[in-house]
């Protein structure tokens, strides 16, 4: 049957593959749109797999929400920044990051709706992609959802807090998780890993001792370096970046009552 160029321009801009190959895939399946673009997939799939042995070094991050209820962030790579900039890569990021909150909360790994997705890319834009991660936060009861992602989409963070937090201070907050650094690595010192913090403690302990200091003093100043050290590694204890003056560690920003149960920092290629 006779290939019209509409039709080839249309399953062009389906692809983003050349004209003389969407025309010979149409006139292979006699016209037939969905055929011809599984046949370019079929065909194209060993140039893909030679693909995934290139680095994807650069890549964008994209979040989606249902209001304060959930949010999910993810990350997809590929190799160029000037794909990872594209329209066409940041939808497809986008669609992967809808796909992640109507899923399960918690971490996500690739399906076979996220394969097709990063197929989809290789096939457009001819070079590696690959999905990195994926997390789902999801609210229950008195809880809120909340995220910061930078224009650039290469840093971005998700915060689910319980009690009356307001929009202000939940994006606050997760601007302050990409922000801040050290980046926090957990919401307080139960969080932490209890070897680190032993391992730290000692150590404060032995440097006072090894200055002279009598053992009752040496514990005391070693408890003041240690609740600094503290502060510096969890969310609760950081200086809030958004308070200029320097005054406010997190705690203080959040209402009585209010606690931040879990949270997520992405940045492209940082794990």
């Amino acid at each position: 049957m006779p290939i019209s160029a509409k039709d080839v321009m249309t399953l062009r801009q389906r692809t983003g593959l050349g004209m003389m190959e969407c025309k010979k895939a149409l006139t292979e399946t006699d016209g037939d749109m969905d055929a011809a673009i599984e046949k370019l997939r079929e065909e194209l799939k060993g140039k893909m797999d030679e693909r995934a042995d290139r680095a994807a070094v650069e890549g964008a991050l994209a979040v989606a929400t249902d209001g304060d209820k959930a949010v999910a962030i993810i990350e997809l790579d590929t190799e160029t920044d000037f794909v990872a900039r594209g329209d066409g890569f940041v939808s497809a990021a986008d669609s992967v990051a809808k796909h992640v909150l109507a899923g399960a909360a918690g971490e996500h790994a690739a399906d076979d709706t996220i394969t097709g997705v990063i197929d989809n890319i290789r096939i457009t834009s001819k070079e590696n992609a690959s999905y990195a991660r994926g997390l789902k936060l999801a609210a229950e009861g008195n809880q809120k959802t909340g995220y910061y992602l930078h224009h650039n989409r290469q840093v971005g963070a998700v915060v689910l807090v319980e009690g009356d937090v307001d929009a202000e201070t939940l994006s606050g907050i997760a601007q302050h998780i990409t922000a801040h650094q050290p980046t926090p690595s957990a919401v307080d010192e139960s969080g932490l890993d209890a070897d680190e913090v032993a391992a730290a403690k000692a150590g404060f302990v032995k440097e006072a001792e090894e200055s002279g200091k009598p053992a009752e003093i040496a514990e005391k100043i070693a408890g003041g370096r240690m609740r600094k050290w503290v502060d510096e590694r969890t969310l609760l204890g950081q200086m809030y970046v958004k308070d200029m003056e320097g005054k406010s560690q997190v705690r203080d920003i959040l209402p009585k009552g209010a606690s931040i149960k879990a949270f997520a920092r992405y940045e492209v290629g940082v794990k």
